[in-house]
């Protein structure tokens, strides 16, 4: 791209990979745009102190997200056939690192409220608009047939986000506040 500015989007509308015009408030779109804003918030918080592997995990995690957008802003099946689909191995990459950090930490007893340190909090921001996503691409797939593994990959990853948000509080000493 020579620019980054088209125009195409001056009369409220975007282009689908198809090149199909849609409304900028389209649900496909509403979709796609709120998973990154998933992976944009996920990016946010890999710059922050958490330990290198957990970071190491969020750029796995992004680069499923950008898949998952791209299956999502694909309206023919033609085109789905040149993306990465949503790998059974993906889902099982988030119960395992889920598995892995909860052996680590103590029962959960309570809920906890979001926030204390950064990390902590900017984890917490990720998990809840990982259910908005999540919310978003469901109400699509009511419209529209969505892939079931993007769908049970945005639930398990607001999952993980939660069992991540206890993982940072611990590695940083930071005792979260739980509700009453």
């Amino acid at each position: 791209m020579s620019k980054i500015y088209t125009k195409g989007g001056d009369d409220g509308t975007t282009s689908l990979l198809s090149g199909k015009r849609v409304s900028k408030y389209h649900p496909r779109v509403e979709a796609y745009g709120n998973v990154d804003e998933l992976s944009s918030n996920i990016g946010l918080l890999r710059g922050h102190n958490i330990s290198e592997e957990i970071k190491q995990e969020l750029q796995c995690i992004q680069q499923t997200l950008f898949d998952i957008m791209g299956l999502l802003a694909c309206d023919q099946g033609k085109y789905v056939d040149k993306l990465n689909p949503v790998e059974d191995s993906s889902i099982q990459f988030l119960e395992k690192s889920i598995d892995k950090m909860t052996a680590k930490l103590p029962p959960l007893a309570n809920f906890v409220l979001p926030g204390g340190i950064i990390e902590v909090g900017m984890a917490h921001v990720c998990r809840s608009i990982c259910r908005r996503a999540e919310r978003r691409v469901v109400e699509f797939a009511d419209m529209e047939p969505v892939e079931s593994n993007i769908i049970i990959f945005i639930n398990r990853l607001s999952d993980y986000l939660f069992t991540l948000t206890r993982k940072i509080a611990q590695d940083a000493g930071y005792e979260q506040i739980k509700t009453k």
